[in-house]
C-alpha cells in the first residue's frame, strides 16, 4: 500500500499540516523541517502521482462543509470536529447551509464544483448530478453518491435492531417507529429496514411513520403518531429533534415513561442538549467528522480511499427504557 501524508508525518515526527505545506512548497516551513519531510517521503517511496499536485495553481487551502441546517445539535457538533480536524492538515473550513432548499443547495454545489474551495464534506438530503460532483474532491456523510465519492456512516441497521430488541426484551409488545424519510437513498433508511425486520421476526404489526418532513414539523408528526397509536408501548425514534419532541408530546398525553411507554432515540446527543436522559444509539459524531476530513484530504492529494467507512455506534442506557 502506498504511503500517505499521515505516514510521512509520523515518520518525520511532524504534523500532517507541515507535510502538506512542504508538499505544496509553501515558504512557512523551515529548511531543516522541510528536509526531514523530504527524506521521509523518499524513505517511504512517496510519489503522490509524480508530485503533479505541486503544479496546482488554484489551491485555496479551504474546504466546505455543506449541511441542511445549522441550528441542529448534530450538525453543530459535526462542524466543530470537521473544523478541528481540517486545521491539523492546514485547511480552513467554511460552513454552508442549504436551509433544506434544493435550489440553494444546487447553487452551493455549483460554486464548490467550480473549485472555489479545494474540496467539500457533504451532508445532504437531495439528489445531484454525479458527474458534476466528480469535478471537485468530495466526501459524503450517510449518503452514497456513486463511484469515486467516498462516504462515512454508522452501523444504522445493526444498531437499530439491537435497540428495538432491547425494548421487546423488557416487555414492549406494541413497538412503533418514527423517522424523517430522506428524499433520496441514504444510509438512514437502514433504520427503517431494521425495524421492519425485527417486527417480522417477532410477528408484530408495523406501527410506523417515516415520511419526508421539514425542520419544525416534528411536533405535528409526534402528536399524530400518538393519536393514531395510543396503545403503543415502545417507540424507536430516528433522530435527535424528533426524539425530543416525541418525548415531550408523550408526557403531555399523560404517558408515564418508561412504565407506559419506552423510547429509544438514534443520535445520542441528549446529555449535552436537553434535560431528558434518554436511552439512545449514540453515533460517533467526532469520529465521523474526523474520518470524513482525512478521506477528503486524501482525495485532494490524489490518494486512494475506501468507498464506504462504517463506524460503530454505542448503546447508551437512560431513563426512558425499563
Amino acid at each position: 500500500m502506498e504511503a500517505t501524508i499521515i505516514d510521512i508525518a509520523k515518520y518525520a515526527g511532524v504534523g500532517v499540516g507541515t507535510v502538506s505545506r512542504v508538499i505544496n512548497n509553501e515558504k512557512s516551513v523551515s529548511e531543516k523541517t522541510r528536509q526531514k519531510v523530504i527524506e521521509a517521503m523518499k524513505a517511504l517511496n512517496y510519489s503522490r502521482n509524480n508530485m503533479a499536485f505541486r503544479l496546482r495553481k488554484n489551491e485555496t487551502r479551504i474546504i466546505a462543509l455543506l449541511v441542511p441546517i445549522i441550528n441542529h445539535p448534530f450538525f453543530a457538533k459535526l462542524a466543530y470536529y470537521v473544523e478541528d480536524e481540517a486545521g491539523k492538515f492546514g485547511y480552513s473550513v467554511i460552513l454552508v447551509s442549504s436551509q433544506q432548499k434544493v435550489d440553494k443547495e444546487a447553487e452551493i454545489i455549483t460554486k464548490i464544483t467550480h473549485r472555489e474551495v479545494d474540496g467539500a464534506v457533504f451532508v445532504t438530503h437531495y439528489m445531484h448530478d454525479e458527474e458534476d460532483l466528480k469535478k471537485c474532491p468530495i466526501v459524503s456523510i450517510d449518503r452514497a453518491f456513486g463511484e469515486n465519492i467516498p462516504y462515512v456512516t454508522s452501523d444504522n441497521y445493526d444498531a437499530t435492531k439491537k435497540a428495538i430488541k432491547y425494548m421487546i426484551e423488557r416487555g414492549a409488545k406494541r413497538v412503533g417507529f418514527i423517522g424523517s424519510k430522506p428524499l433520496v437513498a441514504s444510509e438512514v433508511m437502514e433504520r427503517e429496514r431494521a425495524y421492519v425486520d425485527v417486527m417480522a421476526e417477532h410477528d408484530m404489526p408495523l406501527r410506523m411513520v417515516n415520511e419526508v418532513m421539514q425542520h419544525g414539523e416534528e411536533a405535528l408528526v409526534a402528536a399524530d403518531f400518538i393519536e393514531k397509536h395510543p396503545d403503543v408501548d415502545g417507540v424507536f425514534v430516528s433522530g435527535y429533534t424528533l426524539s425530543q419532541v416525541f418525548y415531550e408530546a408523550a408526557l403531555e398525553q399523560g404517558k408515564k415513561i418508561p412504565d407506559d411507554l419506552q423510547i429509544v432515540s438514534y443520535d445520542g446527543i441528549f446529555k449535552q442538549w436537553s434535560m431528558s436522559n434518554m436511552t439512545s444509539v449514540e453515533q460517533p459524531i467526532e469520529e465521523m467528522a474526523r474520518q470524513a476530513v482525512r478521506l477528503l484530504v486524501k482525495k485532494i492529494h490524489g490518494e486512494e480511499t475506501c468507498q464506504r467507512t462504517v463506524l460503530k455506534t454505542k448503546f447508551v442506557l437512560g431513563t426512558t427504557t425499563k
